[in-house]
This record gives C-alpha cells, structure tokens and sequence, in this order.
C-alpha cells in the first residue's frame, strides 16, 4: 500500500502537512482537528453546500464585472462553482457543522475547495496558490460574516421548497382518505369523552387542512428569508468591497440560484440580527406540534386490537415485540411524534443562539443552522414516510365505528331541540345507569315516536346544522302520535 503524500500549506499559525488528494487547505484541517463535535459534517447537508457554491459564483461575476478578478480566473472560479453546485466535491466539506469562529471555518472549507479544483481546471496542482488564492480571488470583497448567512438563507428557502414537497404528499393523502371516509358515522370525542358525532371523513378533512395550512405559512416565513446582507462583508460597512458589488452580486445571485432575493436595506442590521431565523424555526415547530396531535390522534384510534378505540387500522410495517407473538405497535406515528420533539429542542437552541448575539455579529449561527437543517431534513423524511408507510394504508372498522355511535349518551345531545336539555339530561343519566341506549330509554319514556327519533338521529341531522324551527319540547307539551312500547 503506498504511503499517503502531502502537500505544505502555510497560515498564520505556521507550516502543516496537508494531504496531497485533499481539495481543502491548512484552514480547514486547523477547523477539522478543533471541531470534532457532532460528527456531523458540512457535507451532510448538501442545500448549504450549493448555496455555498452559488454565493461564490455570484461574487466571482460581480468583481469579474467591476474589473476586479480577470476572466481567466473568474473563469476557473465559476467552473468549480458549477460542479460543487452539481454534487461533485461534497465529501470534501469536512468541517463539523457546529464549529466556533460565526463560520469562518465553513467559509474557508469552501474557498480552499473552490480554490483548488479552479486551479486543477487551470492547468496547476493543488496547494499552487501563487496563480490562485483561497482569500484573495474565491473570497474578494467577502467576508465570511455576509458570505455565511447569505449561504444559510439560501439553504433554508430551498429545505422550504423540499418540505412543502413532502408536505404535499402528505396533504394529498389525508384528503383522499377523507374522501374514502366520507359516508362513514362514528363518534367524536372531547377531552376523551364521548362527543357528537361527526363523519371518520371529516375528522381526516382536519388533518388535511392542517398540514395545508402550515404549507402556506412556510411561504409567509420565507419572505424574510430571502432578504440577503451580501455585500456586507464585516460587519455591514461594506469595506473591501466596490460601491457596485452588492447589487452586481445580488443579480447574479438571484440568476444562479432561481430565488428572488434582496439585499437587506441597512446591512449592519443585517449583519448581526437572527430573528428570521427565530420565525423560520418557530414555523417549524408549529408544523411539528400539529403533525404529532395527528399521530397522537393516530396511536389512539387505531388502539387496541380487542382493547382499544379501534376505530381504524395502521398497515402494519412490522413486528412490535420480541416477546408478545402477533403484536403490531403503531411504529410511524411514534416516529414522527419523536421528530416533534426533536424540532422542539432545537428551536429552543435557535432561539437562545440567536439571543446570544453580541454588538456587530451573531457568533452562534452555525448551531443555529445545525439545528434548522436537522429540523428540515426530519420533517421532510418524516412527512413522506408518515404519507407513504401509513396514512395511504389505513383501513376503517365500520362496525366498531357503528357500535360505539349507537352505545353512546352524546347521542342525547341531538334531542335538545325536540325534548329539551333537561329531559336529554335525565335520558343520558338513566342509559348509563342501566347500560342501555339512548334509544331505547327515549322510547320506553315515551319521550317521542319513533318516526321522530329516528328523524333527530338521521345521520345527515347528526353532522352539520340544520332548522329545528316548530319543533315543540316535552318540557312545554306532551308528544302526541302512536308510541313504541
């Protein structure tokens, strides 16, 4: 086996050996040693990475424009972008994704790679940073302060578009189930007592209307988003930077990535404030509490299979014991309901990183993007997993649905407006008493005919409003017409 060659790089600090095959320099092998953190790396999330790339793309035309950067290197700049954008080179952002220094290492990672494939395209080795620099072509008029968040906003607008992609899916599948449920009654619940009735249709149509309503809400938190301090370079001053440059790279920018962006009116604002960051996260963690009510919702319909509620059936992914035979457990909505906790903690970490900014800068954004990409990428998984492995499989039990409705005292409540609430009362008390029906005491008491019961249980009358106009309670005169014994 032969022995791995290196290259000398030089920094600050002095002299280190860097791996000859390696495209990232002495930076980024400091930041490797120090950060050994998560054991996550910047390349496990390829949305930061193309943003990355697409930042110093943008600014590469805009200095080539201002004259700043020759066309021969911005050239060689660009190429290198363009392939970083298209998957190549991941696995060389080898920084851990929680790292001091506000991101610089995640910058400099950048710059080297960017640096060292432009040179190879170039004609040149790696490392040979005479004829191109990491610092002083990748990161003209740059700073990792401008380049860094800009990067982390284009990542988030496009884990948006992904988790509104899974999102989708997950919508469509609740809205069909609501459709194949419509026609089925069963019993409603509030604070897991019996309830109204209502239709296994439309409490799937609530699910629905949920995840879609947290869809549009991502858009709305996307507009901050998209407001970028590119051109910022330090600390929003703009030093190093041509007059120019910020506009000539936003238009760049927006070209490249497909994105409408703007640049943020005062830049040193812009520089240091993380709030968008708070709204994107605390959206995050509204969509993660609503989707874990549903699979709590989920759990307890489908419990049992003999003990439970047993309303409706999960499809069953697997076995759910080493030592009860013919268990199931409701696996996905256990896993989506950990995701919601997950998201929870992490934005609890954005909101305290955010806090902790100090004067011009906010430090603390690569834990604030650690936490969000792990939000993204878990709901995204979690939202198609929980539509495909669940939801599209889900079966109804009608008769369990039938039998629970017709045991029910809430039932009582559809004849408030024929005997009144108090005679609906002593109806609801004497059933349960005896373990009988609401029917049947209704009927004994000669309370109403039975033509007339089964017009104030008619399903139709059971789940949406309707006119009671001339109807006559037994409080007020007594029920005239044949009586069921």
């Amino acid at each position: 086996m032969a022995a791995q060659k290196f290259r000398i790089e030089s920094d600050l600090l002095g002299e280190r050996e860097v791996p000859q095959d390696a495209y990232y320099g002495v930076h980024t092998l400091r930041a490797k040693e120090n950060f050994q953190i998560s054991g996550s790396t910047v390349s496990s999330y390829p949305e930061l990475i193309v943003a990355l790339a697409a930042v110093k793309q943008a600014a590469a035309e805009a200095n080539a424009e201002l004259g700043l950067l020759s066309p021969a290197l911005y050239d060689s700049i660009s190429a290198a972008c363009i392939e970083i954008r298209d998957g190549r080179l991941h696995d060389q952002f080898v920084v851990d994704i929680i790292q001091g220094g506000a991101g610089t290492s995640t910058n400099m990672n950048a710059n080297e790679v960017i640096c060292n494939r432009a040179l190879e395209l170039m004609g040149h080795q790696r490392g040979e940073y005479g004829f191109l620099h990491p610092n002083e072509h990748v990161n003209l008029a740059q700073s990792t302060n401008d380049v860094y968040p800009t990067a982390l906003r284009i990542a988030t607008l496009f884990a948006i578009e992904h988790l509104i992609e899974a999102m989708t899916i997950l919508h469509a599948a609740f809205a069909a189930k609501a459709l194949e449920f419509a026609g089925m009654l069963k019993l409603g619940r509030t604070q897991l007592q019996d309830a109204v009735p209502m239709t296994l249709g439309q409490e799937f149509s609530t699910y629905a209307v949920m995840v879609e309503e947290d869809m549009a809400r991502l858009g709305e938190a996307s507009v901050l988003i998209r407001e970028i301090n590119l051109g910022a370079t330090a600390i929003g001053t703009g030093i190093t930077a041509h007059p120019d440059y910020a506009q000539k790279a936003l238009v760049a920018l927006n070209r490249i990535t497909g994105l409408e962006l703007s640049t943020a009116p005062n830049l040193i604002e812009a520089t240091q404030d993380c709030g968008a960051f708070v709204q994107i996260s605390g959206v995050l963690k509204r969509i993660a509490v609503k989707l874990s009510k549903i699979c709590n919702d989920l759990r307890l319909l489908s419990s049992g299979p003999r003990a439970g509620f047993g309303e409706i059936n999960l499809p069953p992914m697997q076995a759910g014991s080493s030592i009860m035979p013919g268990k199931v457990n409701p696996v996905i909505p256990e896993v989506m309901n950990q995701i919601a906790f997950e998201v929870f903690g992490n934005d609890i970490t954005v909101t305290f990183a955010a806090e902790g900014g100090q004067l011009q800068l906010n430090a603390f954004e690569p834990i604030i993007a650690s936490s969000l990409f792990r939000s993204f990428k878990h709901l995204t998984n979690g939202c198609t997993t929980l539509a495909e492995r669940c939801i599209k499989g889900i079966t109804a039990n009608p008769e369990k649905l039938r039998e629970t409705l017709d045991r029910s005292l809430a039932l009582a409540t559809a004849l408030n407006p024929y005997i009144g609430y108090k005679n609906s009362t002593s109806v609801a008390a004497e059933a349960n008493a005896l373990g009988t029906t609401i029917r049947e005491v209704v009927l004994r008491r000669r309370l109403l005919t039975k033509a007339q019961l089964d017009e104030a249980l008619r399903p139709e009358a059971l789940i949406q409003p309707r006119v009671y106009a001339g109807l006559i309670s037994r409080a007020e005169s007594p029920v005239s017409g044949d009586i069921v014994q």
